[in-house]
């Protein structure tokens, strides 16, 4: 009698044990939506969070600004899609941030257009007054100034935010040239309202350099570095996932209310899967270099320099 009462007690608290091993991470992700910033929402809809034993509260930013900030407070744990620039500016000045993973390589969906009777034919038109971007120390900051800088231009760059809030301001004129990620604005374009201008691949070199990276607050990396390698591992699944399972075209088609062929079409022309890859920071030399000429750090730095900054917690495939 006493086995069958020890027994059932064990099965009856199996569910808390079960509930008490599970790890809780708090996270931002820059950019409700777009591709890249979904791989949160296919791990938790196919169910990988689960299975990995952990529970992510996400919470969305409008930009990489907006999420270093929560990471550096502490209020979250990791941040998704943050630019290299803003992060290395942040680490240099001695804010408690980590490096966990590369995010985006290349950053070929980042895009800015005009309205489509604006008389601008590119950044090299003298009359271009305002240009925007998203946040400072972005991705799309990075290459605005990159694409600035080929054309000679000197046209104000201007903080708009996220990217409806930037068409708005195109639109009703309040800037010359907005930025945007595909597929954002592709229906716009199909109709004729706006006109492309310059794109992520008139900068080759930026090809093979890690724009955006993950990042984790440094003493949430000492206290929960095993729930947080987990998380990174079910991120590299998720990604898989989405290449391989046509429900994940199905979710970012219903998220962003576009047609489903027209989502693949974004996927497929602007986020190739190996511009995603998370074990390799690419291109530091050149990236340090542009902190330096973009003035987010005050002296020069070699990769040895900021060696501490970069905590790659999980390399797939090894």
């Amino acid at each position: 009698m006493l086995r069958l009462i020890l027994a059932a007690l064990a099965l009856a608290l199996s569910p808390l044990a079960a509930a008490a091993q599970t790890d809780t991470l708090k996270v931002a992700i820059s950019q409700r939506f777009f591709w890249d910033s979904s791989f949160v929402e296919f791990a938790e809809k196919a169910g990988f969070f689960k299975e990995a034993g952990l529970t992510v509260e996400p919470f969305y930013t409008d930009g990489g600004a907006a999420t270093l900030t929560t990471v550096l407070s502490g209020s979250t744990d990791i941040g998704l899609s943050n630019g290299l620039l803003g992060v290395i500016g942040a680490y240099v000045k001695g804010a408690p941030v980590r490096v966990i993973s590369a995010q985006m390589t290349g950053a070929g969906e980042l895009y800015w257009y005009v309205k489509s009777d604006s008389p601008i034919k590119s950044f090299k038109d003298p009359s271009i007054k305002t240009v925007a971007f998203s946040s400072p120390g972005s991705s799309s900051n990075l290459i605005l100034l990159a694409l600035l800088k080929q054309a000679g231009s000197g046209a104000k760059t201007v903080a708009t935010g996220g990217a409806p809030a930037t068409l708005t301001q195109v639109m009703t004129g309040q800037i010359d040239v907005g930025w945007a990620a595909a597929p954002f604005g592709l229906k716009q374009l199909n109709e004729q309202q706006i006109r492309v201008v310059a794109r992520t691949l008139d900068v080759p070199q930026l090809a093979n350099q890690t724009i955006r990276v993950n990042i984790a607050n440094e003493n949430a990396l000492k206290t929960k570095r095993a729930a947080i390698e987990k998380f990174m591992r079910v991120y590299a699944r998720a990604i898989d996932w989405a290449y391989e399972n046509p429900r994940a075209i199905e979710i970012f088609a219903e998220n962003m209310k576009l047609p489903p062929d027209i989502a693949k079409k974004a996927v497929s022309e602007f986020y190739p899967k190996a511009g995603l890859q998370i074990g390799e920071i690419k291109g530091l030399d050149l990236t340090l270099q542009d902190a330096l000429d973009y003035k987010y750090i005050p002296a020069a730095k070699t990769a040895q320099d900021i060696a501490p900054l970069f905590d790659i917690v999980y390399k797939p495939g090894k």
